[in-house]
This record gives structure tokens, sequence and C-alpha cells, in this order.
């Protein structure tokens, strides 16, 4: 199965950029987006074969996530089961017969880390959700997680030391969720590869000097790691401040 994810940031915006095309060109089995920044009826998205999904946030105009899939699925659920975490459109769940699907958009710590307290919390309570979820069946988690979990996922780990999504705090919970039995399956495959990122700052010409951070992932339980054909990032698709990432797994 080829699985998609995607922070459109807005896809209302990343519609009017091309969108469509790029949707139909992967012709993935699920596409998983992030930061939708709408509700269903703010804009018409016409995906003819997949079944949609849609997690809004109860503000309007931030966060929210989708997921299109061909297969529908045997449930599916919205958030994580506590009030206080899922009242901005940030997981949704699909259950299949031989695995979960989750698509994530994670909490941003914030500038000046203002919400990093919360984000902890958060952490904490979205790694017991998925771990539960995997002792039912293996897990396929995709998502913006906001973290750049090792020194050779962003462009300038030094002067980025303390800022949000690279801060110890939360790369040590993205290395809590990994050692609950889960991998990384970028770095699987490409353990050493250096400078491909999936976010850039709309600042600084950041795109075009690949001042980039890889925050955009697939995790995977750890008993589908021999069941991994390829993982990717697609740095050539424009669109958003984000760039697509795929996996291909053969259950």
């Amino acid at each position: 199965m080829k699985f998609i994810s995607w922070n459109v940031n807005g896809l209302r915006a990343c519609l009017d950029k091309g969108f469509m095309d790029i949707f139909k060109d992967f012709d993935a089995d699920i596409f998983a987006l992030q930061e939708t920044k709408m509700h269903p009826s703010q804009a018409e998205v016409v995906t003819d074969g997949y079944y949609q999904y849609w997690n809004s946030a109860e503000k309007k105009g931030y966060s929210g996530t989708a997921v299109f899939t061909k297969q529908e699925p045997i449930s599916v659920s919205y958030g994580i089961g506590i009030p206080e975490h899922d009242k901005e459109g940030r997981v949704i769940t699909l259950e299949f017969e031989s695995f979960y699907f989750v698509t994530c958009y994670t909490p941003n710590s914030q500038n000046e880390l203002a919400r990093l307290d919360y984000r902890m919390q958060w952490e904490d309570a979205f790694r017991a959700f998925l771990t539960g979820l995997d002792s039912k069946k293996p897990v396929v988690l995709c998502g913006d997680l906001n973290v750049a979990h090792k020194e050779i996922d962003l462009k300038n780990p030094k002067t980025n030391r303390r800022n949000a999504g690279f801060t110890d705090e939360e790369r040590e919970k993205m290395s809590r969720l990994l050692d609950h039995g889960f991998c990384d399956s970028f770095r699987l495959l490409y353990p050493d590869t250096e400078g491909i990122y999936s976010w850039w700052s709309y600042r600084f010409q950041a795109r075009a000097k690949n001042a980039g951070w890889r925050i955009d992932y697939f995790i995977v339980s750890d008993r589908l790691k021999e069941s991994i054909k390829s993982a990717a990032i697609h740095t050539d698709i424009l669109g958003s401040d984000h760039c697509p990432v795929s996996v291909e797994i053969d259950f």
C-alpha cells in the first residue's frame, strides 16, 4: 500500500496551487493532510474513488486534519479520547483489518516555548494512545510531528538548540516513542542521509537555500519494519511550506 502525508498549510490555498493534480499523480491508497485550516463545507474537494474523513478545529482557520482512503475502514475515530486535547482537530485514526492508520498534527511549542508545557502533556497522552493501538494491531502513524529528532534532521542544529521543534524535551519525547516499539521509516532506510528536509520557513529564502527541517514523518510499529518497501520525502513538490512524505508497505 502507498501512503502519502502532507501538511498543506491551508488546504483552500493549496487547492489554488495545484493540489488536485498532485493528489491524482500520487494515486495513493491513503492520502493524509495536516493543517487543513478549514471545515469541509468551506471548499469543494472532489476525490473520486476515495472515502473522506475530516477533523476540524473548533477555532476557525486553525489546525485540522483530513484523510482520503480508497478502502473503507472498519472504524474511524477522531482525537485521542481526552477532551482537553481534542478541540484542535489534530488526530484521525482509521482501523483496517491488519493495521491502524493514524494521522497527527502535533501542537507547536510556539515562540519562546510558550506552549512547551502543554506539548509535553500532549506527547505523553499521544504516546499512550499509540501504544494502546499497537497492543491490538500494528500502527502506521504519519504527520507533521513538529520535531526534528536528531541534528541530521535540520540544517542549523546549533543555532536552533532551544527553538520550538528542536528542544531537548521534544526530542526526548520522540526518542521515548521510538523506544516503545516504533521506528522512523525514513531513517530506517536512510540512516545517514543528510540535507533532506520536509519543511522550510517562508522567510530568508530558506527553501532556495535548503535551510530546512525534517519534521514530517511516517512512524510505524517495529513489527512492520521488514514490510517497508520504500520511504521518500518529495522535496520537489510545492504548494506549501512543507512537502509531502511517503511510505510503501507490503502487508
